[in-house]
């Protein structure tokens, strides 16, 4: 309890001037769960400092945000579709500028891109018994390839390699199997010569079969590691693997009582945007950490589950 008291204490510290500064135009886009009768999820966006919260989807579907790049916030969206038919969406942090990007549909995952922002990795589906697989969009034209073929198996939450060359996912090889853990697999852009990174502890039962044994990854360029939510030891926590799968290491610095879920790191690799938690079952809150000086600061309060923190640029009107 006493390391709980101390979190909120930080949480109403003010930003120093020079951390200020390496958050200048950048904001956290988040989901939010606004009416459960109503399977209505917004997007939000807030700044980091928790002023200037806006709605970013302002519309009553299912929308959730997996991705930015640079001023471009990427949310998937059952709106004018069928319930739980998710396309994908683009605006700027503010919801301005709204186009569908693509015809095809998605899975429930988090994406990423390479070469400037011009082509997103996703898991997106054909049909009933094409789905769960790699494709990539080129975000001009909207057209895509399916670059995995094994529809008995599922791939989840890719994301490029900061070069471009290579796909970190979540995968297992027979998605009927709920005695098969998912885990953190490597992958030529193509989809070839794909390797495991993570393995989750033999000895550990803690974790349900629908819970995240390896969570959606997020690699850090300036740090060298892909880190990913892992429930284990009965709470979730968020480890680190490198790139060749040869080191796994777990992050923290927030009191032990509180779990850690979906999370992103800001552009420089500084800031992890991270949601924190003391019951995976109750609303948590979206907290920056800063991996220079170890500091922790609640973004977001008040009720609802504010999930999948996702960095993007600011631009101000006349920009």
């Amino acid at each position: 309890m006493k390391k709980v008291l101390i979190l909120l204490a930080l949480a109403g510290l003010g930003m120093p001037a020079a951390a200020q500064k390496s958050l200048r135009g950048l904001k956290i886009a988040y989901n939010v769960l606004e009416n459960k009768a109503g399977d209505d999820y917004e997007v939000y966006s807030i700044n980091p400092d928790g002023s200037g919260k806006t709605n970013v989807s302002r519309h009553p579907d299912v929308a959730w945000t997996y991705y930015a790049y640079r001023d471009k916030l990427y949310w998937i969206s059952d709106r004018d579709t069928c319930p739980r038919c998710y396309f994908l969406y683009e605006s700027d942090a503010e919801g301005q500028g709204l186009r569908r990007v693509s015809g095809l549909r998605l899975e429930d995952s988090w994406m990423g891109s390479r070469n400037k922002g011009s082509e997103l990795v996703v898991s997106g589906r054909l049909s009933k018994e094409i789905r769960g697989q790699l494709f990539i969009i080129d975000l001009k034209t909207g057209d895509y390839r399916q670059i995995t073929h094994d529809t008995s198996a599922r791939y989840n939450d890719p994301v490029f390699s900061p070069d471009g060359q290579k796909i970190v996912y979540r995968y297992k090889k027979n998605k009927r199997d709920r005695n098969e853990k998912m885990e953190l697999w490597i992958a030529n852009a193509d989809g070839s010569q794909p390797r495991q990174l993570t393995h989750y502890p033999a000895a550990d039962t803690t974790a349900e079969w629908h819970s995240y044994h390896a969570g959606p990854p997020h690699w850090n360029a300036k740090r060298g590691f892909i880190s990913y939510q892992s429930k284990q030891g009965g709470k979730y926590r968020l480890f680190a693997v490198s790139p060749d799968g040869q080191k796994t290491q777990e992050l923290g610095g927030w009191p032990e009582e509180l779990g850690a879920g979906w999370h992103d790191w800001s552009p420089d690799g500084r800031w992890l945007a991270v949601e924190l938690f003391t019951d995976e079952s109750k609303p948590g809150d979206i907290f920056l950490f800063d991996w220079k000086t170890k500091a922790l600061k609640r973004v977001t309060d008040g009720p609802g589950f504010k999930q999948s923190p996702v960095w993007v640029q600011h631009r101000h009107r006349g920009q």
